[in-house]
């Protein structure tokens, strides 16, 4: 609850406390303020139980934190894969989609299938497109990226 209150500013609270009520009522206070926050939390947890209760036996697995939108899409989507979504993820290689674009852009013939690992086959290295080349030789001009422009 507190979790973004540092050491000063919570010696700045205690001490403003002390200054407003006084050393003599404060900790007639403190016992006050756990007594309320007590009985909120009594009356939140029989909140709770009432709404299970009433909900019946089919939600005897429902969670009030699950209301909490990232926990809920977290559980729903995340942790629940009826739909294969792990699996088609997996399916994708974009690294081989990206030689095959930039094969078709510089209108060289397509690169050999290329293993899942991403090494070529049969010993042929295809170049790395995203990597940074060090200097053009010369006469030679730099690569056009269609998208950059």
């Amino acid at each position: 609850m507190f979790n973004d209150i540092g050491p000063m500013e919570l010696v700045t609270l205690v001490v403003l406390a002390v200054l407003i009520f006084g050393p003599d009522k404060l900790p007639k206070l403190i016992q006050d303020l756990s007594n309320i926050i007590r009985k909120v939390r009594s009356f939140s947890e029989s909140a709770k139980q009432d709404i299970r209760a009433e909900l019946g036996p089919e939600f005897k697995d429902f969670e009030f934190e699950d209301l909490n939108p990232k926990n809920f899409v977290r559980k729903q989507l995340m942790d629940n894969d009826d739909l294969g979504l792990k699996e088609i993820r997996n399916s994708f290689d974009l690294r081989k989609d990206m030689e095959e674009v930039a094969d078709a852009v510089h209108g060289r013939e397509s690169a050999p299938a290329t293993t899942a690992a991403g090494g070529a086959v049969n010993g042929s290295a295809t170049p790395d497109l995203l990597k940074k080349r060090e200097k053009l030789d010369p006469g030679e001009r730099p690569p056009f990226d269609a998208d950059a422009t």
